[in-house]
């Protein structure tokens, strides 16, 4: 039977509490209802002092997030037979039955592998759940994978490859108390600005007390803050950890027999460390021998390292081993499992640790669990209520291998969910000519008008963020409850609601009986205990009244006294209890620069605007601040290119071209050029960034290299 989402007929509260729904900082906020009779108006926004991640400090989007709820949003489902056709509006009841009946068909005539869905680290963990019992479990595929494999898989590879599971070990108040803080990887300034602002008030505070090291091809306001900035070539980030390696070797700051008695794989690393001589190393990176032995020096002397990164080290062809390479680092060095030490990936999405937790990539399941162990099969399969064997052994689709599946002729559905792939994925031309073979696209989404709706025939219009309840995972593994303080517009439901609805019309009328969100919470946390991502001490309730709670939480933990920190007695989830040291050898970019594509083009974040802009396109103080993509030169290949300041340039690479306009900077090194990834085909001023980003990606996180394609820039 259909129901109506729990929250279309909650009433408006006073004011509410929710992790903002941007970056994977996971700020609180506090929110409060327009005045009474002062027009339309918007919900004001303020950080909120008592969430204990982010202590009251809110950025421009998180400050800005409520002009963008009412925006250009999706009010009722619309479908369309063929792409050549305008979308008519039509009820949820023929919506859910067109989509039940193909999901059916194609199961008879294809099976269940031609069926896989693309969700999303804007989901809730309520949302994600769902759709994991959903398509692994009553479906009986695995081709579930979310735009988490474009943001954190390789930090996912790395912390299992090295420590024996995932979950960065540290917590937020190792800024306040590491002597030395390495970001690698990330333009923290921008993409985590709280956090890099309560960097930024402690080195003023205690300037002496704390070394900021950055290492980036550009110079970005986080740099401007470093005490040490190493403009490497991109593609090096491992060959410069080997370097570090080697030399903390020679300055004697690694104990052998201390590093033997916690992990596994010494000899094989400190061999690998040895060919790695500081003249290599910084003849590859393109930087000056003394600011690597600076960067060892200040390692090795640090009582308290702190490693960040992010995009730039997971977006890579060896993501996963360079994660590995900083884990390295702390395990030879005793940096980790203390206060203010250890390697922390700073997560992209508000809850793509959430998903992780989960089961929200293809070869996960919920609770940190392998769909490749049959043990952790049968577990799941017994707390979801399915048969033995309902969940495949067989691997799922990650993204880019769903594409790929659609150019074969091989997916009936793709269903994408909270996500704008039509714009984030690499080699977007072969990824529209892929998706226009596929016989049925299906979208959740609640913004109109996405460039992902352009090649949809089923638009469900979703609930998001502000209208639905649920929670949210951040960087440090803090959970928060976010509440719904808004009602949705027109018809929109929340996404897990569609997921259990479709279920329950499948068939699976008991597995999908859910009342509220906090139902599906409850049963997500209790296959969660006994694992190192437990949550089965919490709830919608507890959270609700003792506000955001940090995981491990196993039953019967008091309020408070979640765990901040993981490995603190050097004992890892694996066979034997020992990390392992990974010694691999650097690989390097996956497409090189050359005589024809001189270039290597990166791409990032600005301030203002998220992902492919669909909530921030709306807000007006973000659009004067960046009303206009640009590309970063530096003068040398400027004046090579035959380029002029505010001239506009033409970007090739070998899948496609981009127009943009031109920017002359020193702060970028000779041979890079940057361009933000935020404009898509919808945007007035077009710049398709990921039309010109190749699709290899690391071999064992199956995330592709999007931050660096090899480019030629002519004058346009």
């Amino acid at each position: 039977m259909e129901r109506d989402s729990p929250c279309t007929t909650c009433p408006v509260p006073a004011q509410a509490k929710a992790q903002c729904p941007y970056c994977g900082v996971g700020c609180g906020l506090e929110l409060k209802p327009p005045a009474a009779g002062g027009g339309h108006g918007f919900w004001s926004v303020r950080g909120d002092r008592q969430h204990p991640s982010s202590l009251g400090q809110v950025c421009v989007k998180g400050a800005t997030v409520a002009e963008t709820l009412d925006c250009n949003r999706l009010s009722t489902p619309l479908w369309r037979e063929q792409r050549d056709q305008p979308f008519e509006a039509i009820s949820w009841e023929r919506a859910l039955t067109i989509l039940v009946e193909r999901i059916r068909a194609i199961q008879a005539e294809r099976g269940a592998g031609a069926i896989a869905m693309y969700g999303s680290g804007q989901f809730l963990t309520e949302d994600y759940y769902v759709a994991n019992k959903l398509i692994k479990g009553a479906l009986g595929t695995n081709n579930f994978d979310a735009n988490s494999r474009l943001c954190m898989s390789s930090a996912v590879s790395g912390y299992k490859l090295s420590l024996g599971s995932d979950g960065p070990p540290c917590c937020y108040d190792d800024l306040d108390l590491a002597d030395t803080v390495v970001l690698i990887g990330t333009n923290t300034a921008d993409c985590h600005p709280v956090l890099f602002q309560r960097l930024l008030k402690r080195k003023r505070r205690q300037k002496e007390a704390l070394q900021l090291i950055v290492v980036d091809p550009r110079a970005t306001a986080t740099s401007d803050a470093a005490d040490l900035h190493l403009a490497i070539r991109p593609g090096t980030d491992l060959v410069l950890l080997h370097g570090v390696g080697h030399l903390l070797l020679e300055l004697g700051a690694v104990d052998p027999g201390r590093v033997a008695a916690t992990a596994d794989g010494f000899p094989e690393l400190a061999a690998l460390w040895q060919g790695w001589t500081p003249e290599r190393v910084c003849a590859l990176c393109g930087i000056e021998e003394e600011a690597l032995r600076r960067l060892a020096a200040v390692w090795a002397a640090s009582s308290g390292v702190l490693s960040l990164w992010s995009m730039g080290v997971n977006q890579s062809v060896e993501g996963t081993a360079t994660v590995a390479g900083i884990i390295n680092l702390h395990l030879a060095s005793g940096q980790i499992g203390k206060p203010g030490a250890g390697p922390f990936s700073l997560t992209g999405q508000p809850n793509a640790m959430g998903g992780r937790e989960a089961g929200g990539l293809a070869a996960l399941l919920p609770g940190y669990r392998s769909i490749h162990e049959a043990s952790h099969r049968a577990t799941i399969e017994r707390h979801w209520g399915f048969p033995p064997g309902a969940i495949s052994e067989r691997d799922g689709l990650s993204v880019w291998e769903q594409i790929e599946a659609m150019e074969r002729g091989e997916l009936g559905l793709w269903w994408v969910a909270a996500t704008n792939p039509l714009v984030s994925l690499p080699w977007l031309d072969r990824v529209r000519q892929a998706v226009a073979s596929c016989p049925l696209v299906v979208l959740n989404e609640a913004y109109a008008g996405t460039e992902t709706e352009a090649v949809a025939h089923l638009v469900l219009p979703a609930a998001q963020w502000s209208e639905k309840e649920g929670v949210m995972t951040n960087s440090e593994r803090r959970v928060t409850l976010s509440q719904a303080f808004r009602q949705p517009p027109g018809e929109a439901r929340p996404d897990w609601s569609i997921f259990a609805e479709v279920g329950r019309r499948l068939g699976f009328v008991e597995q999908f009986s859910y009342g509220s969100p906090a139902e599906v919470y409850a049963e997500f946390a209790a296959i969660t205990s006994g694992r190192i991502c437990d949550h089965s001490g919490l709830s919608h309730g507890l959270l609700a009244e003792h506000g955001p709670q940090q995981w491990p939480f196993p039953s019967g933990t008091a309020a408070g006294h979640g765990q901040p920190r993981l490995h603190t007695q050097a004992i890892y989830p694996t066979a034997n209890g020992k990390a392992r040291l990974v010694a691999q050898q650097p690989l390097g970019l996956g497409e090189p620069p050359d005589a024809n594509f001189p270039l290597v083009l990166t791409v990032g974040r600005y301030l203002g605007h998220w992902h492919t802009m669909t909530r921030t396109i709306h807000v007006e103080r973000v659009r004067r601040s960046h009303p206009e993509p640009l590309l970063e030169i530096h003068p040398a290949d400027a004046e090579r290119c035959n380029l002029d300041e505010g001239a506009l340039a033409r970007v090739s690479s070998r899948r496609g071209a981009v127009s943009v306009k031109v920017q002359i900077t020193d702060r970028i090194r000779p041979g890079t050029v940057f361009l933000p990834m935020h404009w898509g085909a919808a945007q007035e001023q077009a710049c398709e960034a990921n039309r010109l980003m190749h699709a290899l990606g690391c071999p064992v996180s199956k995330q592709p290299e999007l931050k660096a394609a090899a480019v030629r820039v002519e004058r346009a």
